[in-house]
């Protein structure tokens, strides 16, 4: 009984020479090849193209200093190919809920929310501390003086009224209980009228925030320090501590008079899981560059880039961090010599396979140039001459 492995060595070798023998099918498989080349060759060249990307963007209320924020990076992105077209919401719910039905790609959404029910939503950048203004007026000199106050914190179960009501209730004040809660939004604050305002108004924003200086220097509130931010921030990860400078929103008389110290919420740049990741990798450099620093007058330093907000780290991210890795490391001379060894083994295969796909007649030179097979060569007709001279002698 025959080896079957021999057996399926012949079978093997038979289908070699008969692909061998038939040129067109070496031709067909010849052009496969060279349109698969082409296709990679294309590729690659597709890559190095310059693009053009459009995204769409919030920054919360118009009033808003992160509405703010993205007003400068769309100027600074337009001149880097990138469109940001700005869609203004009332709030970080409808950003959140935007950008997980995705029918918005980015938006600055406050930190302190809880990231369930989310899950198309990834984390770009995280940006530095917004400020928690507590603006009080009248007999409210403390946080405890708030109690049988009305308390206005933006939308209802929006991100400011989320964490506002957070701290209060760490100060041991129990929401529509010790306080009553208003939902006024800014434009509703500043048209109203002074006597109708709330006793307290709270405003997340960087420092200094026009909302604010209206409210002091307009209608007369003041600002409350917080003094328990270092252990607050302890017990959440979203709270920084923060402060606001003496003079911030008014020189006589002076509001605050001296530095205090409040608590700071982080500002996420979040987007939906869809958006490209080469977008957003060519937007982050634009975000963290010197010009918007300086024209939104605020640092924002790339250092905070990956601060946890509670949010997965988006694709684009990843990849804007590994472009910045230094080019020459060990494991990329790791995959070098990988890459190296796996060329040269392809190499030889395709040798071996280029041998065999060779017509027979490139294998078989011809014996004689000069006539058939039987045909003695020139070097043997001389020879014969040559050894019956010698007889002759």
């Amino acid at each position: 009984m025959g080896n079957p492995t021999n057996e399926v060595e012949q079978y093997l070798f038979s289908a070699l020479d008969w692909l061998r023998s038939k040129h067109h099918i070496r031709k067909g498989l010849a052009l496969i090849v060279i349109a698969i080349l082409l296709g990679f060759a294309c590729k690659f060249a597709y890559d190095l193209f310059p693009r053009h990307y459009k995204l769409s963007i919030s920054g919360g209320g118009m009033l808003t200093k992160s509405h703010h924020l993205t007003k400068v990076l769309q100027e600074e992105a337009a001149r880097r190919n990138i469109s940001l077209t700005i869609e203004p919401t009332a709030g970080s719910f409808q950003a959140l809920n935007n950008l997980n039905e995705g029918t918005l790609d980015l938006a600055f959404v406050q930190g302190g929310i809880d990231p369930v029910g989310y899950d198309d939503v990834r984390q770009v950048a995280s940006i530095a501390p917004q400020l928690i203004h507590f603006l009080v007026k009248g007999d409210v000199k403390t946080i405890h003086d708030i109690r049988g106050k009305t308390v206005n914190l933006g939308e209802k179960n929006g991100g400011p009224s989320i964490v506002s009501n957070q701290i209060l209730r760490f100060s041991g004040l129990v929401p529509e209980v010790d306080y009553v809660e208003t939902n006024f939004s800014d434009e509703q604050l500043l048209g109203m009228k002074p006597n109708r305002l709330p006793d307290v108004i709270v405003q997340v924003s960087y420092a200094p925030s026009a909302t604010v200086d209206f409210l002091v220097q307009k209608r007369g509130y003041q600002l409350l320090e917080m003094s328990f931010p270092p252990s607050l921030a302890m017990r959440m990860g979203w709270v920084a501590d923060t402060k606001i400078l003496a003079y911030m929103y008014q020189i006589s008389p002076p509001v605050p008079a001296t530095d205090i110290r409040v608590v700071g919420v982080n500002l996420n740049l979040l987007a939906n899981k869809n958006v490209d990741p080469r977008a957003i990798s060519a937007l982050l450099p634009v975000l963290y560059s010197p010009q918007i620093s300086s024209r939104f007058s605020f640092p924002i330093s790339e250092e905070n880039i990956l601060t946890p907000s509670g949010f997965p780290i988006s694709d684009g991210t990843e990849l804007y961090i590994s472009s910045k890795q230094p080019f020459m490391t060990a494991q990329f001379i790791d995959q070098i010599k990988v890459i190296f060894g796996l060329v040269m083994s392809l190499l030889s295969v395709a040798l071996v396979v280029f041998k065999w796909f060779k017509a027979p007649k490139d294998d078989e030179e011809p014996k004689n140039k000069g006539g058939d097979d039987d045909t003695p060569s020139i070097a043997d007709q001389f020879n014969s001459i040559t050894s019956n001279i010698s007889k002759l002698e």
